[in-house]
């Protein structure tokens, strides 16, 4: 039986990856990638001098995160797209400490205390014994005193050495002697206010800590699960799911290096490691602190893994919010790349993803312009747009099946659903430059905004 379904998965795969293969054949032809360019249409006759020529320099920035185009590609064709549950490698009676870190603000008490009680319910489901689940809180939330909780207020009074701000600040609190409770054998899962543990991911964080390969880890957040309040910022963020199974795959599984950064949810750490590298990085680290935090490690030569199995999030609850967390991202991720303290060899990945973003107010428009206004181009580079084109739109129809759930939803329904980034992909690239704008022209006020995580009045359960 075990062996049919190993099969059964290794043919998903397959079929997954002549899926991509198609899509890259058809998005090559269309773009010319597969056939000799015209060269007897003369554009500078056609459009003139200056529009010509600021026409083929928006086609070239296009090529910009080709990069990350690759390492996707790669990410998805070398490793099981569909891979099997993974399996308890070890007791659960036995091992280290775990504390499964959690922070907020405390400005959703109830959805705090709703989802720790839900993920001690999946760790005692898997048969965990030796975790705790730690709240660090800006405003107390009264959490109920127990040994599988602890409450942590971070005083209004504190202040890193640094300067340091926001969630960082309060990570760095947790470090601090007559503070920390953990030794340096112990680990740290680090979750977001609304991330629910799955079964999967509670054996896969157990199966990485015993296997004692590397210091740090991280794996597949999906973004459909359970009720879904926003549609359309659902299906923009199933590219996140490509994604982790692309870009984070090949670089923690392959390199083991955050080549590309890393989220801030699904993080696992040795607890040693940690309060070696801190979250006190003043002001450069306080925005994208999880990217900071990561590049650093890195520097300091600690290896990182991936981890197998799926936490679960919710997709932020409307267009606004999307937008306002994508500018955060990119402003603190551009704070990273900006600050001398990290040596350039460490932000290759990073730098393309911000020259990427900075580009896309210009490349974007390409979408209309490139059928409105054709150039002759080298069939090398109209080769590549394709590539490129055809891996964006697998990960978004990727991230579908990896998201929905056939069998819940029907399998017309569900078709249907893997189909939907094609129609809102426009939305979607909107969306996405939006941010950045919005990053580029407000980057002086900085900030950290919370999205809401309440509809109506009532805390959702996520």
């Amino acid at each position: 039986m075990a062996m049919i379904t190993r099969r059964s998965l290794n043919v998903r795969h397959c079929l997954t990856v002549l899926l991509l293969l198609a899509i890259l054949l058809i998005f090559c032809v269309l773009s010319g990638g597969l056939s000799s360019p015209d060269n007897t249409f003369d554009p500078f006759e056609a459009y003139g001098k200056w529009p010509t020529i600021i026409m083929y320099i928006m086609r070239y920035m296009t090529l910009i995160p080709l990069p990350l185009s690759i390492c996707n590609f790669l990410g998805i064709i070398m490793f099981n797209t569909h891979p099997s549950k993974p399996k308890l490698k070890m007791s659960t009676l036995f091992g280290p400490f775990i504390c499964f870190r959690v922070v907020t603000r405390g400005t959703y008490p109830d959805l705090v205390k709703r989802n720790v009680s839900r993920n001690i319910e999946m760790c005692s489901l898997v048969g965990l014994e030796n975790y705790i689940f730690e709240v660090v809180t800006d405003r107390s939330i009264d959490m109920q005193k127990s040994t599988r909780a602890r409450e942590l207020v971070v005083p209004s009074t504190y202040t890193t050495a640094n300067g340091t701000l926001y969630k960082a600040r309060a990570l760095q609190y947790c470090l601090e002697d007559g503070v920390n409770m953990l030794t340096n054998n112990d680990w740290i899962v680090h979750l977001d206010e609304e991330t629910l543990l799955t079964e999967s991911s509670v054996i896969g964080i157990i199966n990485f800590i015993h296997e004692d390969k590397y210091q740090l880890g991280q794996g597949v957040i999906t973004y459909a699960n359970e009720e879904i309040i926003s549609w359309i910022t659902t299906i923009a963020d199933l590219v996140r799911v490509g994604i982790d199974f692309g870009i984070l795959r090949f670089s923690l599984n392959y390199l083991h290096k955050p080549l590309f950064s890393w989220k801030g949810s699904f993080v696992v750490v040795n607890a040693g490691v940690e309060r070696k590298v801190t979250f006190d990085f003043g002001i450069d680290g306080s925005i994208a602190e999880d990217c900071f935090f990561a590049l650093t490690a890195w520097k300091s030569g600690y290896q990182f893994g991936f981890i197998e199995g799926e936490m679960w999030e919710k997709s932020t609850f409307s267009p606004m919010d999307y937008i306002r967390q994508r500018k955060r991202w990119v402003q603190g991720i551009i704070m990273t790349l900006l600050c001398p303290t990290i040596p350039l060899r460490y932000k290759f990945g990073i730098s393309f993803m911000v020259l990427g973003w900075l580009s896309m107010p210009f490349t974007v428009p390409n979408i209309v312009l490139v059928p409105l206004y054709p150039l002759p181009m080298p069939q090398v580079v109209n080769f590549l747009c394709g590539f490129m084109g055809g891996v964006m739109l697998f990960l978004f129809i990727f991230g579908s099946t990896k998201s929905f759930n056939y069998r819940r939803l029907g399998v017309v329904r569900f078709l249907f659903l893997c189909i939907s980034p094609i129609l809102l992909l426009p939305v979607c690239i909107t969306m996405e430059t939006c941010g950045i704008v919005l990053a580029l022209l407000s980057r002086k006020s900085g900030g950290f905004h919370i999205v809401a995580k309440e509809v109506s009045g009532q805390v959702l359960d996520v």
